[in-house]
């Protein structure tokens, strides 16, 4: 069993940056795909990064290529996600997720049902 705790949601301007933590439990949590999701008010839940555990790859939706990092701390059992130059749009509540199988296409990547276990979520807010 795993257990997620994202943190670092705030408040940010658009242009300023914000990290997010998701902070795990489960030794063996490094051989776990990773993801991170967001769903804005009133929209369904939608991919927006994603890291493997085996080749450390990492991929993004469109809309936050160039903008958002990925990236793991196993020693910390946390992952994280890097957001640069926020924008209003990507105001949402972002959930970070794990998968227990290696999720081998991207396709499967970008799914949410894809994933296992899920954290409780944490607000970005970015002003205009």
């Amino acid at each position: 069993q795993v257990q997620l705790v994202e943190s670092g949601g705030g408040l940010v301007q658009a242009g300023g940056s914000l990290r997010l933590s998701c902070a795990a439990s489960g030794r063996t949590f490094s051989r776990y795909d990773v993801g991170w999701f967001r769903q804005a008010p009133g929209k369904d839940r939608e991919f927006v990064a994603a890291l493997s555990w085996r080749s450390g790859s990492s991929y993004y939706a469109d809309s936050v290529k160039g903008r958002f990092a990925i990236f793991r701390d196993n020693a910390k059992i946390t992952v994280y996600l890097q957001m640069d130059s926020l924008k209003p749009e990507d105001t949402a509540v972002y959930y970070c997720a794990a998968a227990a199988a290696e999720l081998l296409r991207l396709e499967i990547r970008t799914r949410g049902r894809s994933y296992d276990y899920w954290g409780q979520g944490t607000q970005v807010t970015v002003s205009s």
